[in-house]
């Protein structure tokens, strides 16, 4: 998934190709987003047209709009498909110089505006984690806090009552070797339950 929407801008032979990048959260919405692109900028020689979305990039399409079959979309679409981005959609405008560029010259053109743009705007992994509420006593949860803190990951949220709870946020896989970690540092005297899962976002260097 890209970090943030974003645009870039190319120039071959006098037209001007601008990439638009989009975080979308459906085919719904990058479809939407799309054709508001396209009637913001209809006095454009083109806009063409690329997404990805689903968890695991299930669909993918492109539109050519108008440029000869195979030479806009599809090359914007590899360049999304090849970086495994999903969550995307991407539409470039072109401002037609007066210079055919021929389908070579189209394919890198459009491919490599959006693969600049990608690496403008920058990409970040979807890494699943879950919530494990931890609950302990009053007499336990000074020493307990200070050495989550020493461990890491710090609770995203700490209640007090008849006793303490603290969330924690733990990738998915280290789940079962979080409870166990509490277990120890609580003497088994920890109560542990396991919450909502979700995903948290990582910068791709």
């Amino acid at each position: 998934m890209i970090r943030r929407g974003g645009s870039g801008e190319l120039e071959v032979r006098r037209s001007r190709f601008v990439c638009t990048l989009a975080r979308v959260g459906g085919e719904a919405e990058a479809v939407e987003f799309l054709g508001a692109h396209r009637r913001a900028h209809r006095d454009a020689s083109h806009n063409c047209t690329a997404y990805v979305v689903g968890e695991r990039g299930e669909i993918a399409k492109s539109s050519d709009d108008g440029e000869p079959a195979g030479t806009a979309g599809i090359p914007m679409l590899e360049v999304l498909l090849r970086r495994g981005v999903t969550g995307t959609a991407a539409v470039v405008t072109r401002h037609f110089g007066g210079v055919k560029l021929g389908a070579g010259g189209l394919v890198r053109a459009y491919g490599q505006v959006v693969a600049e743009t990608l690496d403008a705007v920058g990409l970040v992994e979807l890494r699943p984690v879950v919530r494990v509420t931890v609950g302990v006593e009053h007499a336990l949860a000074g020493r307990f806090l200070g050495d989550l803190h020493g461990r890491g990951p710090a609770p995203v949220d700490v209640r007090y009552g008849a006793g303490v709870e603290a969330d924690v946020v733990v990738p998915v896989g280290e789940a079962e070797a979080f409870e166990a970690w509490a277990a120890g540092v609580t003497a088994g005297r920890a109560r542990v339950s396991r919450g909502a899962r979700g995903f948290v976002e990582v910068p791709v260097p």
